[in-house]
């Protein structure tokens, strides 16, 4: 495959990504990656998936939203990452990746989205009824629910969620949003505004499940808990044909099982769309 480096313009700073093709051009269209919390274009599935999906013959755009990383630095000392994100940003970014996307004759693009990525995909094709297929990846189940559950197995909050949550609500009432708080679990650091913001702007994917009518793979590890990745509730509850896949002896970012994960989403994608179908090609 070939790979360009990209920069995708947002309403505040650009957004990093890479842009992969098969050599000799997408013959099925295009996929568009979302990464997870706290990760990025070049790790996990977005650096697995795409020689698989560039060989299947799809271009593939992998990027970075502003929440990327925990804590970074671009082109001075000011601090950016998913310690300070805000999902309407987060919402907006994928806004303007498909923009790009599209820019380039690739106008409904497959998305795949893995964790957060995921269950920001949910709310993005709802938004965007024409994609053709989605890719679930261990999407959490966002809304409300998502921190408190987190939270009683040991990340974000852990044991002192309420707390944290008081001292948030404080400092944002205080004018001191973007000050950062420590946290007991992952992902160890954020600021008070994205800290609550969390709790309370996440896309409910239950809630959403009745707008995707395109197919879904909802993939997930057997090690994930069902509550938090609640993949046959949302089969049970989205309008289009949904295929549940649970991997086995496979945790939460597919270590050691890449190779299996790679397998599953491609011969998904191969029998859930025809091959050279016209609503794949790319569209200028």
């Amino acid at each position: 495959m070939r790979t360009e480096l990209v920069s995708i313009e947002t309403d505040g700073r650009p957004l990093d990504g890479a842009f992969h093709e098969p050599e000799d051009g997408a013959t099925r269209g295009a996929v568009l990656l979302f990464h997870g919390n706290t990760m990025n274009f070049y790790t996990g599935a977005l650096r697995f998936l795409p020689p698989a999906l560039t060989a299947m013959g799809y271009a593939c755009l992998a990027f970075n939203r502003r929440g990327r990383d925990i804590l970074g630095i671009r082109d001075s000392r000011a601090a950016e990452g998913a310690a300070f994100q805000l999902v309407a940003e987060a919402l907006e970014d994928n806004r303007a990746a498909a923009r790009w996307l599209a820019g380039r004759g690739f106008a409904h693009p497959v998305v795949i989205g893995h964790s957060n990525g995921g269950t920001l995909a949910v709310r993005h094709v709802a938004d965007h009824p024409q994609t053709p297929a989605l890719v679930l990846l261990s999407a959490h189940c966002g809304g409300t629910r998502m921190v408190p559950l987190a939270s009683k197995r040991g990340l974000l909050g852990a044991d002192r969620l309420e707390a944290l949550t008081a001292q948030a609500r404080e400092r944002f009432a205080a004018g001191r949003g973007r000050e950062l708080m420590l946290l007991p679990g992952w992902w160890y650091v954020a600021s008070a505004e994205s800290f609550l913001d969390l709790q309370a702007n996440l896309p409910d994917v239950l809630a959403l499940a009745p707008r995707i009518a395109c197919p879904t793979l909802y993939l997930c590890g057997d090690e994930e808990p069902e509550d938090l990745y609640p993949a046959r509730e949302f089969a049970q509850r989205a309008a289009g044909d949904v295929t549940v896949d649970i991997v086995p002896r496979c945790n939460h970012f597919y270590a050691g099982r890449e190779d299996e994960v790679t397998a599953r989403v491609s011969g998904w994608l191969d029998r859930a769309l025809a091959r050279g179908a016209p609503d794949l090609e790319a569209q200028t």
